[in-house]
C-alpha cells in the first residue's frame, strides 16, 4: 500500500443539501465573508464560516476573496467589531465546516474538494493560485 498525496487547485463554496440557494457570485462571496451581505436572497441571515486563521485552505480562500492574508484583515475586523458586526465563525476543520453546514441553516463555508460528501451541496467552485497540499491523502493498493 502507498500513499499519494492529492493537490487541489480549487476550493468548493458549500451549503447544506437542502438549502434553497442555488447560484452565488464571487462578489457576493466576498459581501458575505466580509459580512457586508448579512441576508440571502430568500430573506434569511447568512451563517459564514472560517476556518482557523493559519490553516492553509484559509490562507488560501482568503488571498483569493480579498487578496489579503487573513491576519491582515484584523483591522478590517476591529472597525467592523466596534460597529457591532461579528466576524464568520471559526471552526477547527473541515469535517467541523461540513458538520457546522449540515446542521446550521444558511451556513456557508469552503473545503478541499477531496473533502465532499452527501452533507452538503457545491455552490461555487473557486479557483485559487496556491497548490494545496498534504490536506487530502489517499492510501492506494498496490
Amino acid at each position: 500500500m502507498s500513499t499519494t498525496t492529492l493537490v487541489a487547485d480549487e476550493l468548493l463554496i458549500v451549503v447544506a443539501k437542502n438549502s434553497e440557494i442555488t447560484t452565488i457570485n464571487k462578489q457576493q462571496l466576498e459581501h458575505i465573508f466580509n459580512r457586508k451581505s448579512r441576508i440571502n436572497a430568500l430573506g434569511e441571515r447568512w451563517v459564514p464560516i472560517n476556518l482557523g486563521i493559519g490553516n492553509p485552505l484559509r490562507i488560501a480562500f482568503t488571498k483569493r476573496l480579498f487578496k489579503q492574508r487573513p491576519e491582515d484583515m484584523e483591522s478590517y475586523w476591529n472597525i467592523q467589531y466596534f460597529k457591532g458586526i461579528t466576524p464568520p465563525y471559526v471552526v477547527s476543520s473541515e469535517e467541523a465546516i461540513l458538520r457546522f453546514i449540515a446542521t446550521t441553516p444558511n451556513a456557508i463555508g469552503y473545503i478541499n474538494p477531496c473533502h465532499l460528501d452527501s452533507r452538503v451541496r457545491v455552490l461555487m467552485k473557486l479557483a485559487i493560485q496556491e497548490k494545496i497540499q498534504h490536506l487530502c491523502e489517499v492510501s492506494i493498493q498496490d
